[in-house]
């Protein structure tokens, strides 16, 4: 059993295999870590300062949303943070994971898919590959 999971979320609607795993694994006295990270955009010469001040807002708002609803999904009884970062989701995910000292990564194995996966690559992909910390990938069936 472990006694301190990251569950990383971006609202791609794979909550309930994750959950499933993580309430299976974690130790009775253990902590589960969901994250969600919100990307960020840098004003540039085709960019207005406000709009992407606005973008970014939203995209905290919603990343914040993921989180909270997620740990909405798992039954009374668990010791559950919500944490949300702003970065590359990757980079961030390992990060908090070392700073949080985690012993687990569960991360969902689909989110993105088509051209998009292809072009970007998979965020648990790069998390598996990157991380020095177990890292428990969860194959969706939907």
């Amino acid at each position: 059993m472990y006694k301190k999971i990251l569950l990383p979320t971006d609202g791609s609607g794979y909550a309930n295999q994750e959950i499933d795993r993580v309430t299976k694994l974690i130790a009775d006295d253990g902590e589960i870590i969901i994250l969600s990270v919100a990307g960020k955009l840098s004003p540039n010469a085709f960019q207005r300062r406000k709009h992407v001040k606005e973008v970014n807002e939203g995209m905290y708002d919603e990343a914040k949303e993921n989180a909270e609803l997620m740990a909405k999904e798992f039954p009374e009884g668990y010791n559950i943070k919500t944490m949300v970062k702003t970065g590359f989701p990757a980079e961030t995910i390992n990060k908090v994971a070392e700073e949080e000292g985690v012993e687990l990564i569960v991360i969902s194995a689909s989110g993105k898919s088509g051209l998009h996966k292809f072009i970007i690559g998979s965020v648990a992909e790069k998390v598996l590959k990157t991380s020095e910390i177990d890292v428990l990938l969860v194959h969706n069936t939907d």
